[in-house]
């Protein structure tokens, strides 16, 4: 009797241990990134905490304008919530907000 209470709680503890981990990988981690300044956002980073490198800019060609917004989804694969995130302005300017949870904001406005 033993054994077969060990061997179930052994299951559910691995079967709670999955449903968490598929759990973090469904989450949604889109989000809308909104430019309410007076200068075009000419650059855009969002790199994972797990990264040691802002990685690649997400606007590649293009730019943020004044006013406009872009959604981007930051599913790396990686399962990572939280980003850095590091945007360069026109005028020269540079912000950077580190720690931004992805997965429960659904906007992120620089103002």
């Amino acid at each position: 009797m033993r054994v077969f209470k060990f061997v179930s709680f052994a299951l559910l503890a691995l079967t709670l241990l999955f449903t968490s981990a598929s759990t973090v990988s469904a989450l949604d981690r889109r989000v809308r990134i909104v430019n309410d300044t007076d200068y075009a956002i000419i650059r855009f980073y969002g790199s994972n905490k797990g990264s040691d490198s802002w990685e690649e800019d997400i606007l590649g060609d293009d730019i943020l304008a004044s006013g406009d917004s872009i959604v981007i989804d930051f599913d790396d694969g990686s399962g990572y919530c939280k980003f850095d995130f590091k945007a360069e302005f026109d005028d020269g300017d540079v912000l950077e907000k580190r720690n931004v949870n992805v997965c429960k904001i659904g906007t992120f406005t620089y103002n």
